[in-house]
């Protein structure tokens, strides 16, 4: 049987895409600048975060609707595995990015 998992929301992304078809396929080549809203319950999380260029982010693609194991990359046409690819529609939609750091407010 497979065990239920529970997440805690930290945070908001306020991004200035509004769909996923509006999200940069590589996140690394985007030139827009988002904000990452940290509730304030965590924000003792953040001590240090300075001295970083670059942080990882974890978020739920909240917008990525249904999944399919097999999905077909913009690079070629045959299927892949969704763990594979940076594909949205994965069982658990959780995205991952490396950005960069650009200040800490508050």
């Amino acid at each position: 049987m497979k065990d239920p998992m529970e997440l805690t929301q930290i945070g908001v992304v306020h991004s200035p895409y509004k769909t996923p078809a509006e999200c940069p396929r590589q996140p690394s080549k985007s030139v827009q600048v988002a904000e990452i809203e940290v509730f304030e319950e965590y924000a003792e999380g953040l001590k240090d975060i300075d001295g970083f260029s670059h942080i990882i982010i974890l978020c739920w693609l909240h917008k990525s609707q249904g999944h399919s194991l097999l999905v077909v990359t913009p690079w070629d046409a045959k299927p892949h595995g969704v763990f594979t690819t940076r594909s949205p529609r994965r069982p658990n939609p959780i995205g991952l990015s490396v950005v960069e750091l650009i200040e800490r407010k508050g």
